[in-house]
C-alpha cells in the first residue's frame, strides 16, 4: 500500500509518502513540505497548496491519502487555516478518486510510538527508526506527514479489512 500522509497547515503543509504493509518493513518514498508565505492572500495560499498536493498525487500515485484530523485549538485562526489546508488535501484526493482517511494526533502517536501521549521528539525518533533514516526530516511537519502515513499503513489497512469482512458477512 502506498500512502500519502498530509500534515495540514497553511504556512507549512507536510507531505510524506510511505509504502508498505502490516508486518513488513516500511519504505519512505518521498517527503517534503509545501510552503506558502503568510503575507499572501488566503485564496492564493490555498491555490499554491492545492498545486503542491496535486503534484505529489500525480508524481506518487498513492492508494490512500491520510490527513491529520483537525482538532479544536485555543487559537481559532490557527485551527481555521489547518482546516482549510485539510479540505484542500481531501479535495485533491477526491479529484483523483483516492480514498481519504483522517487520523487524530493521538492515534498517530499511539500507532508510531505505542503511546498516544508521546511528544514530537519521540514520534520523530520512531519515524527515523521505522523508515531506517539517518535523521528526521526537517521541518517537523515533514516528519509528522510520514508518521501519518505509517499510522495509516498499520491501522487503516486493518480497519479496511475489518469493514470488508463485516460487509461480506451481511
Amino acid at each position: 500500500m502506498r500512502v500519502l500522509g498530509v500534515d495540514p497547515g497553511l504556512t507549512r503543509c507536510g507531505v510524506g509518502v510511505v509504502e508498505g504493509s502490516v508486518g513488513r518493513p516500511l519504505t519512505m518514498v518521498d517527503v517534503g513540505v509545501v510552503r506558502t508565505p503568510a503575507d499572501l492572500d488566503i485564496a492564493l495560499r490555498l491555490h499554491r497548496l492545492e498545486e503542491g498536493l496535486e503534484a505529489a498525487v500525480l508524481k506518487h500515485r498513492p492508494d490512500v491519502v491520510a490527513v491529520e484530523r483537525v482538532f479544536s485549538q485555543h487559537n481559532v485562526r490557527t485551527v481555521m487555516g489547518t482546516a482549510q489546508a485539510s479540505a484542500v488535501a481531501m479535495l485533491v484526493a477526491a479529484r483523483h478518486g483516492i480514498a481519504v482517511h483522517l487520523h487524530t494526533p493521538s492515534e498517530v502517536k499511539a500507532a508510531v510510538t505505542g503511546s498516544g501521549r508521546a511528544d514530537k521528539a519521540q514520534v520523530a525518533a520512531m519515524v527515523v527508526r521505522l523508515l531506517r533514516l539517518s535523521a528526521a526530516p526537517k521541518p517537523v511537519d515533514a516528519t509528522d506527514a510520514l508518521a501519518l502515513a505509517i499510522c495509516h499503513v498499520w491501522r487503516g489497512g486493518a480497519q479496511n479489512r475489518l469493514l470488508q469482512a463485516m460487509e461480506a458477512a451481511r
